[in-house]
């Protein structure tokens, strides 16, 4: 047990760094020297970084530091341009499905944190299934399945529903508790294509801050979920950072070290990129690095020219105004007419606390309207498992 103000924290004991996986990186990294990387670049490393085709993380970090704001208007020209020629001009859309809010961890920004007095629920099979019926009827066949992290929403329960939940949907990932890399494989086997573990911060002093107990609060085994996810052979890997609990632009130049890691050794996963804001919820925290709209669509726009294949999400975390203008930025998913609390899709369930508030309302068909408008054509459908054994 560890003092904490008035509170008493229990921290899980560490598991430890594992040589070979990005564990072992991250214990040999000196956090101070990544800052370093991005706030002591010159102009001249920002032009070397612009005039390259492949970048690398140092020239990523040249990018996202405050010397390359002057820069903005050629790298979101040049943002643009790449997506066009990779991706076309497509966009694709998906529904996050929230399958539970029971959580055992404590975390600071999340409204499911378990000492939050909220109604927990967890959706039966009756109850996921008019979810499904709900969210299909929107045109979605892109589904992301959403718990809180607890031993009672665990594999005996993923076992269950992704079954009942598959045959609807032709790309179905999980954001869910870091799992084994046995228990993914046999995930994939029963229709898994992608799975998102957010780091939230790559700063272990602040992490531990900011996940009290619970088995999140166990950093090492968080942070080399990506690995096993990789070793379990599943098609998509998803890295994210909660962008304000720590220096973002530090943040983000481990996330561009984890990316390379991963793509080293797990070449046949392809891989996806989030940038999710810290918003209101219920026990929620002020950030402690406050990202303007600006320097999001800096990093946007680095993160394109860092890597043209990467496929980047936006969520409705942000803004009407702002997913308006970053349609065209370098996106390939967005998320639409989001419900963050189990049953929202159908109304089951009204009272269950959301696990952070939309800023995106606007329904389905507006989103699709809006994308229209930028030039860009809504794609349901861009991956099926067939494809993986061409």
């Amino acid at each position: 047990m560890i003092a904490g103000g008035n509170n008493r924290i229990r921290l899980l004991e560490q598991s430890p760094a594992i040589e070979g996986q990005f564990s072992h990186f991250v214990e040999n990294t000196d956090w101070q020297v990544v800052t370093q990387s991005h706030q002591e670049k010159t102009e001249q490393d920002v032009l070397r970084a612009l005039s390259k085709n492949k970048l690398d993380v140092d020239d990523f970090a040249a990018l996202i530091s405050p010397v390359a704001e002057p820069y903005l208007l050629e790298m979101v020209t040049k943002s643009e341009k790449l997506t066009q020629q990779r991706f076309g001009n497509t966009l694709s859309l998906f529904a996050p499905l929230y399958l539970s809010n029971t959580c055992a961890n404590e975390c600071t920004y999340c409204g499911f944190s378990m000492s939050n007095a909220i109604k927990r629920l967890t959706l039966n099979e009756s109850q996921v299934e008019k979810e499904i019926t709900a969210i299909k009827t929107k045109g979605f066949d892109h589904i992301l399945l959403v718990t809180g992290e607890t031993n009672k929403v665990s594999m005996p329960y993923f076992e269950r529903m992704i079954p009942l939940i598959k045959p609807h949907f032709s790309q179905l990932s999980m954001e869910v508790q870091p799992l084994a890399a046995d228990e993914y494989k046999q995930l994939q086997t029963m229709g898994l294509d992608g799975v998102l573990v957010y780091q939230e911060t790559y700063q272990r002093k602040t992490y531990l801050e900011h996940h009290l107990r619970g088995n999140k609060s166990n950093f090492n085994y968080r942070l080399d979920a990506p690995d096993r996810i990789g070793q379990a052979g599943i098609h998509k890997i998803g890295l994210g950072v909660l962008l304000g609990l720590e220096d973002w632009r530090t943040d983000s130049v481990m996330m561009a070290h984890h990316l390379r890691h991963l793509q080293k050794r797990y070449w046949r996963s392809r891989f996806s990129v989030a940038f999710p804001r810290i918003r209101p919820c219920a026990g929620g925290i002020v950030p402690k690095s406050v990202i303007s709209d600006r320097q999001l669509v800096q990093l946007i726009a680095a993160w394109r020219l860092f890597d043209w294949d990467l496929e980047m999400s936006l969520s409705t975390r942000e803004s009407p105004e702002f997913r308006h203008h970053a349609v065209r930025m370098g996106f390939t998913t967005m998320s639409a007419e989001s419900k963050t609390q189990p049953g929202g899709y159908a109304d089951d369930s009204q009272d269950a606390l959301e696990q952070f508030e939309i800023s995106d309302e606007r329904p389905v068909a507006e989103i699709m309207a809006m994308i229209r408008q930028q030039g860009r054509e809504v794609v349901w459908k861009d991956w099926d498992p067939a494809l993986s054994h061409v």
